[in-house]
């Protein structure tokens, strides 16, 4: 699998992204582990895409310079776009169709950091999608 992030894996329909952070939704599933709050859901691939459609945010409130946004989004998608293949090491695990990572640090994470949460959350999407399709409302904790 190439290791890119191309454009047809970026969320950026907004009828999709407003489903994903609906409050009160029973179809959207919910992840905590810091520094990530990760919103997903399972529904069948759009036809030609087999990878789901991500969107990484970061808070202006947290973060009030550009530079520092734009340099933990750079390592958000750093991060995914090297786990990415986590969701098919095995034939039986099944990744969600759109995902959304809301970083909710107050400061600056260090890239490990980031892989290293990236890497765990990827494995537990991917478990949560073998055990059903359909959303619970389970939550997932640390």
């Amino acid at each position: 699998m190439r290791q890119t992030l191309q454009k047809i894996e970026r969320l950026s329909s907004p009828k999709v992204i407003s489903r994903l952070f609906e409050k009160g939704s029973t179809e959207t599933q919910t992840s905590y582990l810091f520094p990530f709050k990760v919103f997903y859901l399972y529904e069948p691939f759009p036809s030609a895409q087999a990878l789901p459609q991500v969107l990484f945010t970061i808070s202006k409130r947290n973060f009030k310079r550009a530079v520092d946004r734009n340099l933990l989004r750079r390592r958000c998608r750093e991060a995914y776009r090297k786990n990415k293949h986590l969701f098919f090491e095995s034939p039986e695990h099944r990744a969600p169709s759109y995902i959304a990572f809301v970083l909710i640090a107050k400061e600056k994470v260090e890239y490990e950091v980031i892989e290293r949460s990236m890497q765990k959350l990827i494995g537990r999407m991917a478990k949560v999608g073998d055990e059903s399709a359909k959303p619970s409302t389970e939550r997932l904790d640390a």
